[in-house]
This record gives C-alpha cells, sequence and structure tokens, in this order.
C-alpha cells in the first residue's frame, strides 16, 4: 500500500507541483488549503507524512501543528513544515509546535523527493508478532533481527513497558520511573518519547489507552 502525504497550503500552484511530483514517486497525495481544511482530511486519510506551510489563512501552520498533534488518528505522523520563513526564530517556533523537521523554500524538487524518500523509508508497516531481544549494555533493541540503539530515556521507556506485556502503565509512573519524581518535564515530553519508540519498533505495539497511559501490545 502507498504511503499517503498531505499537503497543506494555500497557493493552489504549490500543491499542484509538489502533489504531482511526489505521486510520480507512487505516493498517494491528498491536499488542504488551510488548517482547518487539513485537520479535518488528516482525520479521514490517516496520512504517514505531513507537509505544512507556516503562512495560511484561518488557521497558521502553527497553530495547525498543534492541532494535529491532539488528533489520535495521525499521532504518528511524521509533520514537517515546508515554508519561507527559514529563520532559525520560525524554526524553533515549529519545532516547539510539535514538527519532526523544517525545510524552507525554495528547494529544488529533486532536494524535497529525496527529503521525502528518506523519511518514508524509516516508516515501517506494523508486523502482526515482534521478535524482540534486549541489550541493557548497549541500549539497542533487536526487532526481527534488526538492531536499534535507543537514546537512554528511550530505551528506558521502552524497557518499561516490554518488561510487563499487555499492562496499562499510567503517565503518572512512567514520569516516576523514567524520569525521577525531582524531575520536572513538560507535558509533551512522553509523547515525544512514545511517538520516536513507534517510529522505531512499530506503530501497533505501543498502545495509547487515551486519558490513561501505555501499554505494550504483542
Amino acid at each position: 500500500m502507498a504511503h499517503r502525504i498531505l499537503l497543506v497550503d494555500d497557493e493552489p500552484d504549490i500543491l499542484e507541483f509538489i502533489g504531482y511530483n511526489l505521486s510520480k514517486e507512487g505516493y498517494q497525495i491528498f491536499t488542504a488549503a488551510d488548517g482547518v481544511e487539513a485537520l479535518q482530511i488528516a482525520a479521514e486519510c490517516r496520512p504517514h507524512l505531513i507537509l505544512l506551510d507556516m503562512m495560511m489563512p484561518r488557521m497558521d501552520g502553527v497553530q495547525t501543528c498543534r492541532a494535529l498533534r491532539q488528533l489520535p488518528e495521525v499521532s504518528d505522523a511524521r509533520i514537517v513544515f515546508l515554508s519561507a520563513l527559514g529563520e532559525d526564530e520560525n524554526q524553533l517556533t515549529g519545532f516547539d509546535a510539535g514538527a519532526d523537521d523544517y525545510i524552507a523554500k525554495p528547494i529544488k524538487m529533486s532536494l524535497l523527493k529525496s527529503r521525502v524518500n528518506a523519511m518514508m523509508r524509516r516508516v515501517e508497516d506494523p508486523v502482526s508478532e515482534l521478535n524482540i531481544d534486549i541489550c541493557r549494555e548497549r541500549h539497542s533493541v533487536v526487532c526481527n533481527g534488526n538492531e536499534t540503539i535507543l537514546p537512554r530515556k528511550e530505551f528506558a521507556l521502552f524497557d518499561l513497558l516490554y518488561s510487563e506485556p499487555e499492562r496499562l502503565f499510567s503517565r503518572e509512573e512512567i514520569y516516576t520511573r523514567i524520569w525521577g519524581e525531582e524531575v520536572v518535564v513538560g507535558d509533551r515530553t512522553i509523547d515525544v518519547h512514545i511517538r520516536r519508540l513507534r517510529r522505531k519498533i512499530g506503530n501497533e505495539h505501543i498502545v495509547t489507552v487515551k486519558g490513561m497511559g501505555y501499554r505494550f501490545q504483542r
């Protein structure tokens, strides 16, 4: 099945040009002219990647990114700003809103296609069952024969969830056991770590129980 990409921009020519070129790469393309429309379409098509303009009517890119991150249907989607606002301050604002990357316009189509292809190669289709080995010394996870070395906190989070499959861990317990009671972290910290783990281990195996917490599902 082709990976799905949602393009969000208020300029029809840009949507047509980028959409045409990415469709030739084999992707299924959806388009939205502003943030409000993007939220509706994203919930329906569940894109793997969202390319998002910064300056748009009705709802700008930052507002749209934050709203998209609240949608369960696209919680694991990659969100990348594609914007002519290339200053560092705008890029930091985009990352703070929940974006995974920021690409400044103008950009050659060949380079954009290369960037998109690289991101989509890291999107794995879920498998029904995982064969997992973990190495605590290396902070690595061998998943179906493929080894992934995880950052320390990501590994600790995975090790906790995997230690008791199907058990629901509350957000409060995860914060306490991974970050400690004395450490103050932002509300989105755990969400960012969960999203990264899903990309590396598989979307279907780390399950969100809305309003309660997370569990590992084989």
